[in-house]
């Protein structure tokens, strides 16, 4: 009961005795000293009598038998259409010590119940408030029931109690309702009702339940910092203005199944204490649960989100159920925490998965069909598999200390009940395939990278490089095809794999050809002595894999990183160029092989021309044979070789050229007559051409070994 003192008005001048100093709280009927309770019968009777459909009446404090409000209504009740019909209505402070029956009633002016006490049963099914309807701070110790009444102007319940079930189903509200910080201690049922304009109900508190199923908010209903204690049902609920369940407390279940959120639907830092079911939803507009917390199972099945859903910084301590959502926009579960969570998806989304700074807290498996998922310093606990379609990947700073796996699914994903994920939002996209934008700052020691295009990807700065596993086929950029000219000689860049910093660096060259890839984002910042120590470290992880002609791939890179850095000495820059316009690091045996002919050729040439001699030199013996007889001794010379004067380029000197720069290229001697000049050409040839040759086999090896 209100204790609350009413304002000042002529009161009722009856005294029940010396003990109640008070007196009745009652309005003195106009033309007496007392209220309608207490006025001696015969003078009730003449008002009662004198009252016309209609007619305004004034009755604040007054307190209400069951007969005194019979007769009160019998007098107001229409003989055309036997309903009560009443002008401006004033009970405010007034006590209802039985039922009361307003059932049907027209309210053709203002009502005002403020601070009125029913003790029983309040009874206001199908009647019409045409004027405002003020029952603030009332109370409602048994059943309340407002079904199918309509409130044509604003009506306000603001800090009323319900001790008993209260009932507004179907009920129609065309102006503002207020139930600001009202109690129900009962079942709250307004199932089917129509709130045609701003709702309140900040501060309430349903203690007993409350059913809002197939409501239809036309205006905005605010729902901020309610204390939901029972299960609460918005089953098939329309919000046509914004939602706003800012603060709010669900102790029971919510269940927002089939709603349909056409504004924006905001449950900033609201704490679902119990299951939380959002499954066939459709947000058409934004959706906030920034810092909402989820301290059970939370489903989002099936629902839809056409705007940005907004999760950051929420918490779910149980299990998530997102599958077969529907994110038309962009989804935000920045620095969210999912504690149990062992499955997320699987979903599509249109725009972009963001879960930035969010942490996993068990092991779980993520399913996105989705153009981005953003996983900066996002931080797993434990073990986990991503899987994608159609996405790209910015991975940076992630943390996890089990093993990840990235992984693109070639499928459609599988639903529970064997469908396949509707994916409509990526009708005419050339392919389901995945690609990774950066992996800057994560440790790889626990990463698994299958099936994914990397040719974008920004590695400088990635730890544990070398212990990067990659599964399937991950592909990477490759260096620009064909011949490019620039000025002479022309440029020619053999297929490789090569990182995106490195097209970054070499587009951003003077004089850089064309067909380097500038549009890197964020790959500017390395150069040759940051990209060095990135090749070595996927070459070594191609080798623990044994993919040795990926792994040379990675070496070719590292060699012209080291040797394009500014931190080598001139020397050791000009064996690396050579070795690199030699042989291309060991690893272009056609180069080396072109080095090889170009200088058999060269031999050949010089030895036709410088080398063979004329002819083969005779030996000749000259001596001294003593007069008187006795010992001869005989001295035994060969000329010099000598060049020939006529033609020196013969087919027959072609061969022996032939033969003796073939047996230098195998470290042999060809035996043959050679002149001075000779002699220093084929020594040249035997040291130049079998490393030329080595360097061929050692290139091809590099290519084919496994």
């Amino acid at each position: 009961m209100n204790t609350s003192l009413p304002p000042a008005w002529p009161r009722c001048e009856h005294r029940v005795g010396t003990a109640d100093p008070v007196g009745c709280q009652g309005i003195q009927v106009s033309g007496h000293t007392a209220c309608l309770a207490h006025l001696p019968s015969a003078e009730r009777g003449a008002y009662l009598t004198a009252l016309m459909p209609g007619d305004s009446i004034d009755h604040r404090g007054t307190t209400f038998s069951k007969p005194l409000l019979r007769a009160l209504l019998i007098a107001l009740r229409d003989p055309a259409t036997g309903t009560v019909r009443s002008g401006n209505t004033l009970f405010s402070w007034a006590i209802f010590e039985s039922d009361a029956d307003f059932r049907s009633a027209t309210f053709d002016g203002d009502v005002h119940f403020r601070s009125a006490t029913f003790k029983g049963a309040a009874r206001f099914d199908a009647a019409t408030f045409k004027g405002a309807a003020r029952f603030r701070s009332a109370t409602f110790a048994d059943t309340a029931r407002f079904d199918s009444a309509t409130f044509k102007g604003v009506v306000r319940f603001d800090l009323a109690t319900f001790t008993g079930n209260a009932r507004f189903e179907s009920a129609t509200f065309e102006g503002g309702a207020g139930f600001g910080s009202v109690t129900f201690k009962g079942p709250a049922r307004f199932e089917s009702a129509t709130f045609a304009s701003n709702t309140w109900f900040e501060s309430a508190t349903f203690e007993g339940g409350a059913g809002f199923g197939s409501v239809t908010f036309k205006g905005p209903a605010r729902f901020g910092s309610t204390t939901f204690a029972g299960t609460t049902r918005f089953k098939a609920t329309t919000f046509e203005g914004e939602a706003w369940f800012g603060s709010a407390t669900f102790q029971g279940s919510a269940w927002f199944g089939s709603a349909t959120f056409k504004n924006r639907a905001s449950f900033h830092e609201t704490t679902f204490e119990e299951t939380a079911w959002f499954g066939s939803a459709t947000f058409e507009n934004q959706a906030w649960f920034q810092r909402a917390a989820f301290e059970s199972y939370v489903a989002f099945g099936s629902a839809t989100f056409k705007g940005d859903i907004r999760c950051n910084s929420a918490t779910f301590k149980g299990s998530v159920g997102f599958g077969s959502a529907t994110f038309e926009s962009d989804a935000w579960f920045a620095s969210a925490a999912f504690e149990t969570a062992d499955r997320f998806g699987p979903l599509m989304c249109a725009g972009q998965v963001v879960l930035s700074g969010a942490v996993f807290g068990g092991p779980v498996t993520l399913s996105f069909a989705a153009r981005h998922l953003v996983c900066r310093r996002t931080r797993w606990s434990a073990t986990a598999e991503i899987r994608l379609r159609y996405a790209t990947v910015d991975f940076a700073h992630a943390v996890f200390e089990y093993p990840l796996t990235i992984a693109a699914e070639p499928d459609p994903f599988v639903l529970t009940d064997g469908s396949e994920l509707a994916e409509t939002a990526f009708v005419g996209a050339p392919g389901p395939g995945v690609r990774v934008a950066s992996l800057r700052g994560v440790d790889a020691a626990h990463l698994v990278l299958a099936d994914v295009d990397l040719s974008g990807c920004l590695f400088a700065g990635t730890v544990h490089l070398d212990q990067l596993r990659l599964e399937g086929a991950c592909t990477f950029d490759t260096a620009p095809a064909a011949v490019r000219w620039r000025r002479w000689p022309p440029v020619r860049f053999t297929e490789r794999r090569v990182l995106a910093e490195e097209h970054h660096w070499r587009a951003k060259q003077a004089g850089a050809v064309r067909g380097w890839n500038v549009a890197v984002l964020g790959a500017g910042r390395a150069g040759p002595l940051q990209l060095a120590p990135v090749y070595r470290a996927l070459r070594k992880a191609f080798e623990d894999g044994k993919h040795e002609p990926g792994a040379a791939d990675f070496y070719y890179g590292e060699m012209e990183m080291r040797r394009h850095a500014d931190d080598i000495p001139r020397t050791e820059r000009g064996l690396l160029t050579a070795y690199w316009a030699l042989s291309g690091y060991g690893l272009r045996a056609s180069r080396a092989l072109a080095w090889l002919a170009a200088a058999m050729l060269s031999t050949i040439v010089l030895l036709m021309a410088f080398g063979l001699a004329q002819d083969t030199p005779k030996q000749t013996a000259t001596g001294t044979v003593p007069a008187g007889g006795g010992k001869v001794t005989f001295e035994i010379d060969k000329d010099d070789p000598q060049n020939p004067a006529d033609d020196r380029f013969t087919g027959e000197r072609f061969e022996k050229a032939l033969n003796i720069t073939l047996n230098s290229v195998v470290f042999r001697s060809s035996g043959q007559d050679l002149t001075t000049a000779g002699t220093y050409i084929e020594m040249t040839s035997r040291l130049t051409e079998p490393v030329l040759l080595g360097l061929a086999v050692l290139a091809v090896r590099n290519r084919v070994k496994r």
